[in-house]
């Protein structure tokens, strides 16, 4: 990559800046002409080329003048930022991880849950074979992609192959690396495809792979076609096996996002504070840029790796957020087995042959591996939903895992259609005619002072009808635990229909999506959309969106007291906003570290019983939980003694047991309450804490950024935030390793972090933070330095307008070009 001289770059980054300026005066079209009269500019001997324009902490801002010069300058710089990431999980999508590392080596899993290389190869080298990708690109929209976001991969494919041919990688991750190769627009599609399914076939490739039919049985008689009862599951454990899959809390994503009306503000205008929690290493990190088509697009914020569009977000009207949502975005369908053969099923008494895929995969220094996989009219067969919940193919019975969103390359096309939106209307809108969301809530907030949330995921179309009508006892019950229908897949009238708003058959259409319009306030942390806002709390959807009246998470309930609080000050700004953020309030604290430290001081002689039955002084944890402060803040001293004493006490005791005041659905954000100091397993916990962090030779009240950070270029950053089991909006949940020191890298929590609003100029007042910065190349000077701004809670200026990209005092400019 070369770098312009700066009074070049001056004159190149002056001839963006009057095209934006003329494109607020001309067509379109006209703007276009201008953009491929300054791109004549530059010798790119024709092909396809972008303008790219970082500014502070390496962000590009990359203008172009259509959708496939902009996914080639959005490909270009993607490489140049994240090429080791990105290439590995071409690999996985191609289905050669064995070829390259082993089988039995396993995936970062940022596009599935295969515990290892030969399951995510067996799945994803099926779904090459059989020309999936090629399909649902085949297929016309709006239930396909659509021509602009077609000509945005075309692109970015052609951005990805001409960095790697211009460019020498410096990352040690691949330097020099054989599987580092070119890529086509299929292999762009593939990776979308990959984060579709993520939550549905995705986390089954161990069972869709593993799927095996077992022998005939000899002399089988004939057979009515009604399942066999559960398979010869246990039916309660299944269904906390279920409940515990989909428990969005257990998963390495999440989310927090709060939308704020003019109502609530001092401008008139919304407000959007959105806290994704995503893993911090791998494919599903954010980076960072501004897409820019004059005329047609203009919108900036974070992009998951690979994909070629802004998937959160703000444009100059309006800004969005997602957080995981609670809808279950599969089900099963119980299979009544051909008695002749178990590779056959019965639908209303006619036996359905199964479709047989034999996948093989080459393999590092071994023969090649070949396997059957099993596919029916609902989806693949298979033999468990994770650990926990085996779904055992027998003679008789065998699980089909239905998957929608397994059609739905559609999310390219909702994220761009969100990005050019005016307003929250908009942003509905978009989400309707697209259906493009796998498994995500949108919270937005417009600069006319509107908000938004909605759960417009893909979700399977299981009416509470159709479950109680059709579920076999399996499915009785996983569907009320886990949202997870178990359908009869014997009976013809137990298919799951179509909504006439639906872009594609079997899942709701938008207008069943649970919906807050204009709220004063409108918040998420992971769970169901029922009280999205605690004073108007929403009800009447299906159980499959997720449940209500059920205890919510301390994250979920700390945030609902802060917002609501913040919603009733009124007069906020983006100052508010980023004061929330880094607030490191710890609900858990506030609820149980007063009560627990009187727990321990009445500990007869100060001492309690390990959990090795030996007798451990704890009298010096007492003062300590008694003075923390009851946040997570670097410099807190206690929290993280309460941290660790918290995890294990709330591990190891139920709700019951462990508070006094029980929960009520009438006052779900303040209950349960109240914590039973004579709880079984206080004394216990504090023992365990106290002798682990001694042992380390971790003092008690030690500040939490001694023990809780990354290494990052040999130097220690300190971070804070706190772990799910506190509530602490900002999330970090991270590796303990009490012999390196303690907490020593963060796996996931806040991610690509924005605040936004509108103070009535043109141009948006923005915030934003990358937690872990917006390389992983170590030698990048973007590999640590937004790190740092996180661990120091500074904010990065975001530069949106014209006017402040061109006074960025780190501007450059990279004309990125095809050379042929």
């Amino acid at each position: 990559m070369r770098f312009r001289t700066r009074p070049a770059l001056r004159r190149i980054a002056l001839t963006g800046a009057a095209l934006l300026a003329a494109a607020a005066a001309v067509p379109p079209a006209a703007a276009s002409a201008a953009v491929d009269a300054g791109a004549a500019r530059s010798p790119s001997g024709g092909g396809l080329s972008a303008l790219v324009r970082y500014t502070e902490n390496g962000v590009p801002h990359i203008l172009a003048k259509d959708y496939a010069d902009l996914g080639f300058g959005t490909g270009w710089a993607q490489a140049a930022d994240q090429v080791c990431v990105l290439a590995d999980g071409f690999l996985t999508v191609s289905g050669e991880r064995s070829r390259w590392f082993g089988p039995d080596a396993a995936p970062d899993g940022s596009l599935s849950s295969a515990v290892g290389n030969l399951s995510s190869d067996l799945y994803f080298k099926g779904v090459r074979q059989t020309g999936t990708v090629e399909k649902l690109l085949a297929t016309p929209a709006p239930a396909g992609p659509g021509k602009d976001v077609k000509e945005l991969m075309r692109g970015w494919a052609a951005g990805y192959n001409a960095w790697l041919a211009q460019n020498k990688i410096t990352d040690p991750a691949c330097k020099g690396a054989a599987w580092v190769r070119p890529v086509t627009a299929v292999d762009v599609a593939a990776r979308g495809y990959a984060v579709a399914v993520l939550g549905g076939q995705g986390r089954g490739i161990d069972g869709i792979t593993a799927a095996q039919p077992p022998a005939a049985a000899p002399g089988a008689g004939a057979r009515t076609g009604a399942p066999a009862p559960g398979g010869g599951l246990d039916p309660a454990a299944a269904a906390e096996a279920a409940r515990q899959f989909f428990d969005t809390s257990r998963y390495d994503m999440g989310s927090n996002a709060v939308a704020f009306a003019g109502s609530a503000t001092a401008s008139g205008g919304g407000l959007l504070l959105g806290n994704p929690h995503y893993p911090w290493q791998g494919g599903r990190r954010f980076w960072q840029s501004q897409q820019t088509i004059p005329g047609e697009l203009n919108v900036s914020g974070g992009s998951l790796l690979g994909t070629v569009v802004v998937n959160i977000g703000f444009n100059d009207k309006v800004a969005w957020s997602h957080t995981v949502a609670t809808g279950t975005p599969v089900n099963l369908h119980q299979l009544a087995l051909d008695p002749a053969d178990p590779t056959a099923y019965l639908v209303d008494g006619v036996s359905e042959k199964m479709v047989p895929r034999t996948v093989s995969v080459p393999v590092k220094g071994g023969a090649p591996v070949a396997r059957t996989q099993w596919w029916t009219r609902f989806g693949p067969v298979v033999t468990s939903l994770g650990a926990g919940l085996p779904l055992p193919w027998s003679a008789t019975t065998a699980y089909a895992l239905a998957d929608p969103n397994a059609v739905n390359l559609r999310a390219f096309d909702t994220a761009l259609a969100m990005g050019k939106a005016r307003s929250v209307a908009g942003i509905q809108d978009a989400q309707r005619r697209t259906q493009g969301l796998p498994w995500v809530n949108t919270l937005a907030a417009d600069a006319a002072g509107a908000t938004l949330f909605t759960q417009s995921q893909i979700v399977p179309r299981i009416t509470d009808e159709l479950a109680a009508r059709c579920s076999t006892p399996l499915g009785r019950a996983t569907y009320p635990s886990a949202g997870l229908a178990v359908l009869d897949g014997s009976r013809g009238d137990c298919a799951l229909g179509s909504d006439p708003d639906a872009v594609q058959p079997g899942v709701f259409g938008p207008a069943k999506a649970p919906t807050l319009r204009d709220a004063v306030y409108a918040e998420n942390s992971n769970d169901s959309a029922w009280l999205a806002n605690a004073e108007h709390p929403l009800t009447g959807y299906e159980r499959v969106w997720g449940n209500t009246g059920t205890p919510r998470s301390l994250r979920t309930r700390g945030a609902l007291e802060d917002v609501s609080a913040m919603a009733a000050k009124g007069g906020l700004t983006v100052a508010d906003l980023q004061a929330q953020q880094f607030a490191n309030r710890v609900p858990a604290g506030d609820l149980a570290a007063a009560d627990a430290a009187q727990a321990c001081a009445a500990l007869p002689g100060g001492t309690a019983t390990a959990s090795d039955g030996s007798a451990v002084d704890v009298s010096a944890a007492c003062p300590v939980l008694a003075r923390w402060d009851r946040t997570a803040e670097t410099a807190s001293r206690g929290a993280l003694l309460f941290d660790r004493f918290w995890r294990r006490l709330t591990t190891a005791t139920t709700a019951k047991d462990l508070w006094q005041v029980p929960f009520s659905a009438a006052d779900p954000v303040r209950t349960p309450r109240t914590l039973n100091r004579s709880a079984p397993g206080i004394g216990r916990a504090l023992a365990d804490t106290v002798a682990e962090l001694r042992a380390a030779g971790i003092a008690l009240d030690a500040p939490l950024g001694e023990h809780q950070f990354v290494v990052r270029g040999g130097q220690r950053i300190p971070v804070g935030g706190g772990t799910e089991a506190l509530g602490v909006w900002d999330k970090v949940e991270a590796v303990w390793n009490a012999a390196a020191g303690g907490y020593t890298e963060v796996v996931h929590g806040s991610s690509h972090i924005q605040a936004v609003g509108w103070d009535g100029s043109r141009c948006p007042v923005a915030r934003t933070l990358l937690s872990y910065s917006q390389s992983s190349n170590p030698n990048s000077p973007y590999y640590a330095d937004q790190t740092r701004l996180f661990s120091g809670e500074r904010w990065v200026t975001s530069r949106f307008c014209e006017k402040d990209i061109l006074t960025s005092p780190a501007l450059r400019v990279v004309w990125a070009r095809e050379r042929r």
